[in-house]
């Protein structure tokens, strides 16, 4: 299932819209990871508010990714973890330990000091 990704400035915004079997998550790293250096890109958000579960092997490739896109120059970000994955995936000892997470988008895009017209910076 391909991944939405949005050029936004110099950011890419993908939107995981359903899980993904694990093949489609190395094909998604690979993508991203292409597309930071197509664009050149300084900040990725990684939109998971529509997936109610995080496994392990998600959970390790939002941190692959993370890692690759800073490779390639680039910050990311995962938004939308809602609070019972956060609780599940703490209870099986799953962290995104050294990447940034935001509540939603529009704190996401703050984290990144990026601003989308039609949407209000109420971090700042």
């Amino acid at each position: 299932m391909p991944v939405p990704i949005l050029k936004q400035g110099s950011l890419l915004i993908a939107t995981l819209q359903a899980a993904l079997t694990d093949k489609d998550w190395l094909e998604f790293q690979v993508e991203l990871t292409r597309l930071v250096g197509v664009h050149r890109s300084s900040g990725v958000i990684l939109d998971v508010t529509v997936l109610d579960v995080l496994d392990s092997f998600a959970t390790r490739s939002l941190r692959n990714i993370a890692e690759m896109v800073k490779l390639r120059g680039a910050r990311a970000v995962v938004v939308g973890i809602h609070p019972d994955v956060a609780f599940t995936m703490v209870q099986l000892g799953l962290t995104l330990h050294g990447i940034d997470t935001a509540i939603d988008l529009e704190h996401g895009l703050f984290l990144l000091g990026a601003t989308i017209v039609g949407l209000t910076n109420s971090y700042g």
